[in-house]
């Protein structure tokens, strides 16, 4: 009966892909009494949304905004600098820039020339990063995206993970990952139940995760301090478990830290409760292509184009589920294993 079902899911997103393509409008995946099913994404009504198929063929570039993505974004990307020359350059194609280099991984040099050019898109690039802006997006896209799912705008839990990734002959921090064998930096997020990213740190791969994660916890209490439980994986579990326990003890309030470890006698894959959401978030952040490799020099750009990556997945979260609140059927939502 698995089997017959897995079958039935292959044929039915091929199915889904050829008729987002054809009609150029959102098609949902969906299933319903065992059955999956394709229809139109304002057509479903009461059915287990399992995935959105959209291509964006409207936009001059796939990467660019809509207005209702870029409306998000807009009041602190265009706001204007307190010294110099008032900026004369559109920000919002600056912003799209940006945004075709981090979803293609494109050199700078490639930039296409019908954007601003490179030389200004860089400028503006490292100057949001040094001044926070990518951070302070990144925050209130979170407590946005919350507030339109539904949920309180605080969260109250927080998942915590690691990825290794390779880096390449730029130079920089750099480490030895034993347990990945993988030589580069190594990506601390925390994401909260929804997997938006709550707090991110890039440093070389060598850091142990139960190393890392007493800094990346502190700051993710820092910026949304109502986090009362933090759910860890089985590396952090052990000594490190007890090392992250002590770590927290003088925070106030102090959080919970559970191990959520693999089932006892699971074979191949299995979904761990808790953990899957933020495997889905680094899968979510994996389709900008910038990120498939630590290309930087500098941990600062690194962890810049992590968070734009973050930012990219929550407009769109948003301006869909925004959408759909005031469409014409308010009960479909949209996953964000769907993006």
């Amino acid at each position: 009966m698995q089997h017959d079902l897995s079958l039935a899911r292959k044929h039915a997103r091929k199915h889904a892909r050829s008729l987002a393509r054809t009609l150029m409008t959102p098609v949902v995946l969906f299933r319903s009494d065992d059955e999956y099913g394709v229809l139109p994404a304002d057509e479903v009504e009461d059915a287990e949304i399992v995935l959105l198929f959209e291509y964006r063929s409207e936009l001059r570039y796939a990467s660019d905004c809509r207005d209702e993505e870029w409306k998000l974004i807009a009041p602190i990307v265009t706001q204007p600098v307190k010294v110099g020359r008032p900026c004369e350059v559109d920000m919002r194609r600056v912003w799209e820039a940006i945004q075709s280099i981090a979803t293609t991984g494109c050199p700078w040099r490639q930039l296409p020339k019908d954007f601003p050019p490179v030389s200004t898109v860089r400028y503006h690039f490292h100057r949001m990063r040094n001044d926070g802006t990518f951070a302070v997006i990144g925050e209130l896209l979170t407590v946005a995206s919350r507030l339109v799912a539904g949920r309180d705008s605080d969260p109250g839990a927080a998942i915590i993970d690691s990825q290794s990734v390779k880096t390449s002959e730029s130079g920089g921090v750099s480490g030895y990952d034993a347990g990945k064998k993988v030589t580069g930096r190594k990506r601390h997020i925390t994401v909260d139940t929804q997997g938006n990213l709550l707090c991110a740190h890039v440093h070389g791969a060598d850091i142990r995760d139960r190393d890392g994660a007493p800094d990346l916890i502190v700051d993710t209490l820092q910026s949304f301090p109502t986090v009362a439980s933090i759910f860890a994986d089985g590396g952090d579990g052990g000594d490190a478990g007890d090392k992250l326990h002590c770590a927290v003890l003088n925070l106030e309030p102090s959080p919970t830290i559970e191990i959520v470890r693999r089932p006892n006698g699971a074979v191949g894959f299995v979904v761990i409760a808790r953990r899957w959401v933020v495997e889905r978030t680094f899968a979510s952040l994996g389709r900008c292509r910038r990120l498939a490799r630590d290309w930087e020099r500098t941990v600062a750009s690194s962890h810049a184009w992590l968070m734009l990556a973050a930012i990219r997945r929550a407009t769109r979260l948003i301006a869909r589920q925004a959408k759909n609140a005031h469409g014409p059927n308010p009960r479909v939502t949209i996953p964000a294993s769907g993006f």
